[in-house]
């Protein structure tokens, strides 16, 4: 029997397919295009919607955008009703709300996908578990907080926005190991499980962290709530992330490690983490 990854190249995939390479099954990830060897992992040159045809498939790991992956699995042919993890995203409640309609669109996207995928995997007979992260970081891989690191590092100045509101950052290892004892779990069946850092912070200690974190000094440079309130009012694409700076993005992580047995780690990032 086969494990099939999905999004192996991303950040989660970076964390879990060693692990899933030091398991008995055969392990098969997908990819747009050439990867370096990982011991124990056979990479297959494919895109969703176009999967090349794998036999014996036990379980699917999908950390990739999950509405193709749901309309893929629900049209798949999967003879052995596989166990299926997926990753949807924190966003599906946190933007459901969202002044910014493109964001709204996206909560429901994210919603739409995972009921998708439950209705799928209902047609194949499958247990399933999504889990619904925070902000990922970890492997030099996220659009969230590297690009600003990297940037900080180019120019040697970090801006250090004002904004009280609470975040959880999420290691990609962490949710590496989530996922993987989600296979091993009966109990976490069917269910969608919020997944968030083991620490809450104020968002401007978050950025402080992550400048401190840098292996080059870079200038602070303090950005008050009144020039982002004007940002805000006068350019579109941050409306969004703007009006969300004094509100709390954080997950419940209860249910997670109740089932799982998983304790994430604090937000500690260390220069490894942006490259």
């Amino acid at each position: 029997m086969t494990v099939l990854v999905f999004g192996g190249s991303g950040q989660i995939g970076h964390y879990l397919l060693p692990m899933l390479a030091a398991r008995d099954e055969p392990v098969v990830a997908l990819s747009r295009a050439p990867r370096a060897p990982i011991a124990g992992v056979e990479w297959l040159s494919g895109q969703l919607p176009w999967v090349p045809a794998i036999d014996g498939i036990s379980a699917i790991f999908s950390f990739g955008p999950l509405q193709p992956f749901a309309d893929w699995l629900a049209g798949a042919h999967l003879p052995h009703a596989p166990r299926v993890i997926a990753t949807s995203s924190m966003s599906a409640d946190s933007k459901r709300d969202s002044e910014v309609p493109a964001e709204r669109e996206l909560a429901q996207m994210l919603r739409d996908g995972e009921q998708t995928l439950v209705a799928a995997c209902a047609r194949h007979g499958s247990d399933w578990t999504v889990l619904r992260p925070t902000l990922i970081y970890g492997a030099g891989l996220d659009k969230s907080l590297t690009p600003i690191a990297r940037r900080a590092m180019r120019l040697r100045v970090f801006p250090l926005p004002a904004g009280g509101g609470l975040r959880q950052p999420v290691h990609a290892q962490d949710l590496a190991l989530a996922a993987l004892a989600a296979l091993d779990t009966a109990a976490a069946a069917m269910k969608i499980l919020p997944i968030g850092g083991g620490e809450c912070l104020p968002l401007g200690e978050m950025f402080a962290r992550v400048r401190r974190s840098l292996p080059v000094d870079t200038l602070p440079l303090p950005i008050p709530a009144w020039s982002l309130r004007l940002a805000r009012r006068g350019v579109a694409r941050l409306r969004g992330p703007l009006g969300r700076m004094e509100t709390d993005l954080v997950a419940d992580n209860a249910q997670m490690t109740d089932l799982l047995g998983v304790h994430p780690r604090p937000f500690r990032p260390d220069a490894d983490c942006w490259t």
